[in-house]
């Protein structure tokens, strides 16, 4: 294909950025002014265009609602201690998209479509950035298959989509999450790895029940045994045991996560030792009692760190001793959100400024 003119934008005439309270933000509930929208038709991509953020209308035959081709990627953008905006490890999260897109036989966007609309983007909305501490302006990149043809077939046409919204921090407080033994997120030759909307809307159920007997997360598990720890809730999981940091090896069952791979380069830098290998649940308990595990948290775009302050596992409640500054979850977290500020030196070269 031949190379992009510049992207076309349509400013809004009316900002809604007077409706948004950025000092009680909820997740998920705003929307910043404008999206970016591109179509994939007769074997092409077409011209992107940003504009105004609204409805998008579909046919009741479009292949997306019925058989599941859809993908996305969860973003930030950050407000840095000198104003400048910074998205967040923009190369990785595309690289992650594309094998996500590819696992499920849709089209991919040329990666100039991707990276120059997300910073023209985050650029034209840069007021919606918001600066509280543990804020960020959420990046949502998705696709769907927007062919309308109600055959069970690899859709022909799709559509691209960025918005983008202000949240707040997420799981500020540790949590109770319950080892699931019953209920499976993903097998292995299955789409766990993908970023694809089955794989969330398959988790609904074992979680709900889960908060129903007071635990806000769950624990998976494998899928043939029951008895590896692979992920919490849509998160990676890392624990820490006899004072290493743990987490589950990648495979195609675990979401390759970016907030993952972040927190291993930087623990290893601090000097800390990291294993990526199977986590048994027997380990797990046996560790409660040895009291060898110190922490347990969750790692994801969304909440950056979530501290687990109790596990469920067969029948038991665990406890986790009190987190404080220098455990070790909360050394990671600081150290990752300065160098989002760049209050740190981003030696990694993982903030793309815009």
């Amino acid at each position: 294909m031949e190379l992009l003119k510049e992207i076309k934008t349509n400013k809004t005439n009316q900002t809604r950025i007077g409706e948004v309270d950025f000092d009680h933000l909820e997740f998920g509930k705003f929307v910043s002014d404008h999206m970016l929208v591109c179509d994939y038709a007769s074997g092409d991509w077409q011209q992107p265009a940003i504009l105004p953020f609204a409805d998008i209308s579909l046919s009741p035959a479009t292949l997306a609602l019925h058989y599941g081709q859809t993908v996305f990627e969860g973003m930030k953008a950050f407000r840095m201690h000198d104003g400048r905006i910074n998205i967040f490890r923009i190369e990785k999260h595309y690289d992650r998209f594309v094998r996500s897109l590819d696992r499920m036989c849709m089209a991919v966007p040329p990666k100039d479509i991707f990276m120059d609309g997300l910073r023209e983007l985050v650029k034209l909305d840069k007021a919606w950035v918001p600066g509280q501490p543990g804020a960020a302006l959420y990046l949502r990149p998705f696709i769907y298959a927007s062919e309308a043809r109600f055959g069970v077939k690899i859709s022909d046409q799709y559509r691209f989509i960025i918005f983008t919204g202000p949240v707040p921090e997420l799981y500020a407080n540790p949590i109770k999450v319950k080892v699931e033994n019953k209920y499976i997120r993903a097998a292995k030759g299955g789409t766990g790895f993908a970023k694809c909307g089955g794989n969330y809307g398959g988790a609904y159920y074992p979680t709900k029940l889960a908060r129903e007997q007071g635990y806000e997360q769950v624990l998976w598990t494998d899928a043939r045994e029951n008895k590896f720890i692979e992920e919490s809730g849509m998160m990676n999981v890392m624990f820490v045991i006899n004072d290493t940091l743990v987490t589950a090896p990648l495979s195609d069952s675990i979401l390759d996560g970016v907030t993952r791979d972040s927190l291993l380069t930087i623990a290893a830098d601090l000097g800390y030792t990291t294993e990526e290998r199977p986590v048994s649940v027997e380990e797990l308990e046996k560790a409660f009692h040895e009291k060898t595990i110190t922490e347990a948290f969750g790692a994801g775009t969304a909440a950056v760190v979530a501290p687990v302050r109790t596990i469920h596992i067969n029948g038991r409640d665990y406890h986790l001793p009190q987190y404080s500054a220098v455990s070790l979850l909360n050394q990671l977290k600081q150290k990752l959100e300065n160098i989002r500020a760049g209050l740190e030196e981003d030696v990694y070269n993982w903030n793309t400024i815009v």
